[in-house]
């Protein structure tokens, strides 16, 4: 699934999921999720509002992940693209998306 990054304020970076994918690959209401951010794995909490209509995830070690790859956009802007691949119940791989879409962006290589 692709989500975005979603800008709360200077430092509070997250991920906007989405109704839809939330009504695809989350089918019952679970209190936290896992996510694999590189060699990282984290557990990140989901608040109520999540299952209400404001699937979005927030997690301080989430945003020092996506400042550290470069990956949060700032306030304001476009939001950044990441895919967020199902990884076992309830846990997610995240990583950027490539230009065509789909995968990880190559790393040391310019297109």
């Amino acid at each position: 699934m692709v989500v975005t990054t979603q800008c709360k304020g200077r430092g509070i970076t997250g991920l906007h999921v989405g109704v839809n994918n939330v009504k695809r690959y989350f089918p019952t209401p679970v209190d936290s999720i896992e996510l694999q951010l590189d060699h990282l794995q984290i557990s990140c909490t989901l608040s109520p509002n999540f299952w209400q209509g404001e699937p979005e995830i927030f997690d301080p070690r989430l945003c020092a992940w996506l400042e550290a790859k470069h990956i949060q956009s700032p306030c304001g802007r476009t939001p950044v693209p990441l895919s967020m691949i199902p990884a076992g119940e309830n846990s997610f791989r995240l990583q950027p998306v490539r230009q065509n879409g789909n995968g990880r962006e190559p790393t040391g290589r310019t297109a």
